[in-house]
């Protein structure tokens, strides 16, 4: 059953990902927010936030990073959407196939969507002069851990594909998540936060990562690492068991 669900995913997977391919403008414009957010932040408000010796494209790309991920989940759900109503799932149900590896299918090609997307906006950061003393091994654990949140987030993005009523309604849920960073040590610090929205902003899933993120560019030791896993490891089973629920509703 494994080997089935293994070879069944690889097959969907080449068949969602001929979609992105042709329709590349959708991880072009999944991009281009978080590079425009990223250009107003640092040449227009960069001047007025005080940093410290840290420049400050290299104090908030972390959250900008997060931010691109919350952004190209919200295409997961629509396509996931679309393929609920174009009554294709009908015709996998009656194939010989996994029935979970039309959902792999969905997530992987999430990931690689949204690998490129990062691989985007982080070359434009660079250009923008970004720079980073992180070693071969701090750069490995930056990737685990994006690729972990947009594991998490994409499982979160499959809930709504199943379960909406409209193609707005599939990528509305999307909105929140974007706007979660900017309540976080993202963008600010939190100590210049009001005392409800401080603890809110350091109680909340993105400001553990973002910090993680930042100490591994810089080469420092991450100390929020164990929490920022926590939130991500945390998230993603629950996303996955709420996931699997509405699915096995759907197809019942």
């Amino acid at each position: 059953m494994t080997t089935y669900l293994f070879s069944d995913s690889a097959v969907l997977t080449g068949r969602t990902l001929r979609h992105v391919t042709r329709s590349l403008d959708t991880i072009i414009t999944t991009a281009i927010m978080p590079i425009a957010l990223m250009l107003m932040f640092v040449y227009v408000f960069g001047g007025a936030i005080d940093t410290g010796p840290v420049p400050y494209i290299d104090y908030m790309l972390p959250g900008i990073l997060l931010i691109t991920i919350a952004s190209g989940i919200s295409y997961t759900a629509f396509r996931l959407f679309m393929d609920l109503k174009s009554g294709i799932f009908e015709r996998f149900q009656s194939m010989p196939i996994a029935r979970s590896g039309v959902l792999w299918a969905h997530v992987l090609t999430s990931l690689a969507a949204n690998t490129i997307s990062l691989v985007i906006v982080l070359g434009v950061a660079l250009l923008m002069g970004f720079r980073s003393s992180a070693g071969v091994l701090a750069w490995l654990a930056v990737g685990g851990i994006l690729l972990l949140f947009t594991l998490a987030l994409t499982w979160i993005a499959v809930i709504p594909g199943l379960s909406a009523t409209s193609v707005e309604g599939a990528g509305a849920f999307s909105y929140p998540l974007v706007f979660l960073p900017f309540v976080s040590s993202a963008f600010v610090p939190t100590e210049t936060m009001p005392g409800p929205v401080r603890w809110f902003a350091e109680n909340q899933p993105v400001t553990p990562i973002v910090n993680t993120l930042r100490d591994l560019f810089a080469g420092r030791p991450a100390d929020d690492l164990g929490i920022a896993l926590a939130w991500c490891g945390g998230l993603l089973v629950v996303a996955y068991v709420f996931a699997m629920l509405a699915y096995r509703r759907k197809i019942a």
